[in-house]
């Protein structure tokens, strides 16, 4: 499989203190990848990295075929990296449409496209994100980073926090994606709901890339070791 996204030895510093020692990653053209890992071992540091909202002290990213390594995060996003960050992080102060059509970039995925993905949005419209539930302002997050029309969808905890009934939401959009045929690199507490998704899946640990494999691979050995379950 073609490789749309790849990361190579990656290593960050915060300050002093080392974040990553020596990530890879590999996210193929089509392909759901789960970054798993327990909290505190890297994993949206690795996804601030690979946008490039996130200096390097060595290593190597590539997309498409591209080093970006060195370029800002701005124009990574033009590239074709969209992201759905943890937190949501919807501009509070606009409204639904204005928040989509902040970061609008050509492509199939215009704005009548998101709002019937997620009718919610189209129903609040004119309302100000702030007003919104917490799954509404999560597919808004989702549908802004659709709106840039993306090669690869980043999710950091799209899930987290929501009600049950809001997430079968999310995930099922999320699979409707997939079947689409965005690339998707998925960061979520959720195993059951991501490993049926998910083509391959990498594991961190203490900002090392401690195991890569397909989620039938992933025995529960290799849970209680490195995800605590």
């Amino acid at each position: 499989m073609t490789a749309l996204a790849r990361l190579e030895q990656l290593e960050v510093f915060y300050g002093a203190s080392q974040a990553l020692f020596g990530v890879d990653l590999e996210i193929g053209a089509g392909q759901a990848v789960a970054l798993l890992g327990r909290n505190g071992m890297g994993k949206t540091t690795t996804i601030r990295t690979l946008c490039r909202m996130q200096p390097l002290y060595r290593g190597k990213v590539w997309l498409g075929g591209r080093d970006i390594t060195a370029l800002p995060s701005f124009r990574a996003a033009r590239l074709g990296i969209g992201l759905v960050p943890e937190g949501r992080r919807c501009f509070a102060t606009l409204t639904v449409t204005e928040n989509l059509i902040a970061a609008a970039r050509p492509g199939a995925w215009t704005l009548e496209r998101v709002q019937g993905f997620f009718p919610r949005l189209a129903e609040r419209a004119a309302q100000t994100a702030s007003t919104l539930s917490g799954g509404e302002q999560q597919m808004l997050a989702i549908g802004r980073a659709l709106m840039t029309n993306p090669r690869l969808l980043v999710l950091d905890e799209a899930t987290e926090g929501l009600a049950p009934v809001i997430r079968r939401e999310i995930w099922a959009a999320i699979r409707e994606l997939k079947q689409d045929g965005l690339s998707l690199l998925i960061v979520d507490k959720s195993l059951s709901d991501l490993l049926p998704l998910a083509d391959a899946c990498v594991i961190l640990e203490r900002g090392q890339s401690v195991w890569h494999g397909q989620p039938a691979d992933l025995t529960p050995e290799i849970e209680r070791r490195f995800l605590g379950l």
